[in-house]
């Protein structure tokens, strides 16, 4: 029994995080509809929207799969319930059937009838003690029967009742998945279509996304030659910003991502383009898409070093010991060189790209002197 409890208690904390985890699904499918909206509202087909719709499609593919999961659960727990339900009323039956043979003993029907004419007609004193003790161990015996057989109905009511929240659980659960396959289905639909027109005007566009890329990379040569001159003056770290700087090291893979919501829409390095198949991608850090408005926010504590004009935005490097991140594409700066900052403080606006579909979107890189990282290995995931 008690193992049974323990095992049921892992099968619930298991549920527990897969609903957990579909909750988080929710509510990034929730932002990216967010991020959808704030689109120019017309039929016209964009990279901007096609990635959203990409990512809306993998968020929903990861909740389906959550619920898949949790569906399995549920029919495991389902009939480790019912044999546990079987097991008690077998017991039940069983404890009914002894009880029932326990009153038509003898002495037990002789006590019932006159329990003192059962001691006095005891042939001496020390078999009126003997009957005296078995009349007490008797009806001890019998309360505790009783009392099991109590016991077992309680557990079995429990069973049926979990059951029976199991059942709803289950019910609920299949609604929740056919409602996220037909709405996958209408995505996909829209992908494929929007994919369709993009590639009519491939020319065109990738034309323009050459000529984006190429100002990205002067956009990053600019980081890089900041950062160089940063790190070439050699300059001996104090105890304060060795600590900051063991502190961040300490906290690869658990960092807090630079913006409060969102998803990367751009990985780091080089990789082929999601839609121009002759179109390569290279990713000095990583690009998270957001909904307008949003702030960027410094990952780590540490001193802001730079706040420079790059085009129509800025570029913020903090410093955090021989450690720098940067933050790119700020509209409203809120930071100064000279300012230091604190985990997940605000550091600026990010501007919203009227010309790309009102795209909002930050660049985000990491950098140990002058090696530049993955930040993908930095936040948390």
């Amino acid at each position: 029994m008690v193992a049974m409890l323990a095992v049921a208690g892992m099968q619930a904390q298991s549920l527990k995080e897969l609903q957990a985890q579909q909750k988080k699904y929710a509510e990034e499918i929730e932002h990216t509809g967010k991020m959808i909206q704030q689109t120019k509202q017309n039929e016209k087909a964009t990279e901007n929207k096609l990635s959203l719709i990409n990512q809306d499609i993998r968020t929903r593919k990861k909740l389906i799969n959550s619920i898949n999961q949790e569906l399995i659960a549920l029919d495991e727990e389902q009939g480790r319930l019912q044999d546990e339900q079987a097991r008690l009323e077998l017991e039940l039956d069983s404890l009914k059937k002894d009880y029932a043979h326990l009153v038509q003993l003898t002495h037990y029907a002789d006590m019932q009838q006159s329990p003192l004419l059962f001691l006095l007609s005891a042939k001496d004193f020390n078999q009126l003690v003997r009957r005296l003790r078995y009349m007490r161990e008797f009806a001890a015996y019998r309360q505790e029967q009783m009392a099991r057989i109590e016991q077992v109905k309680a557990d079995i009511q429990i069973r049926s009742d979990l059951l029976q929240d199991n059942r709803k659980e289950k019910d609920s659960a299949l609604k929740s998945q056919e409602r996220e396959r037909d709405q996958l289905a209408r995505n996909e639909r829209k992908q494929k279509a929007m994919l369709q027109d993009l590639k009519k005007k491939e020319k065109e566009l990738v034309a323009k996304q050459r000529q984006q890329q190429k100002k990205i990379d002067q956009l990053n040569k600019q980081i890089e030659q900041a950062i160089a001159k940063q790190v070439d003056r050699k300059q001996q770290l104090t105890k304060e910003q060795e600590l900051i700087a063991g502190g961040f090291a300490a906290n690869k893979g658990r960092l807090p991502w630079p913006v409060a919501k969102g998803f990367i829409s751009g990985h780091y390095g080089k990789h082929q383009h999601d839609v121009y198949e002759n179109v390569t991608i290279n990713n000095k850090g990583i690009y998270i898409q957001t909904t307008a408005g949003s702030d960027a926010r410094a990952v780590y504590e540490g001193e802001v070093t730079t706040c420079m004009v790059m085009g129509a935005t800025y570029a913020i490097i903090v410093q955090h010991g021989n450690y720098r991140t940067v933050y790119t594409g700020i509209q409203t700066p809120a930071v100064k060189p000279g300012d230091k900052v604190q985990a997940k403080q605000s550091i600026g606006r990010i501007a919203s790209n009227p010309d790309e579909d009102n795209k909002t979107e930050l660049q985000f890189q990491v950098w140990k002197d002058r090696e530049i990282q993955n930040p993908e290995l930095w936040i948390a995931q």
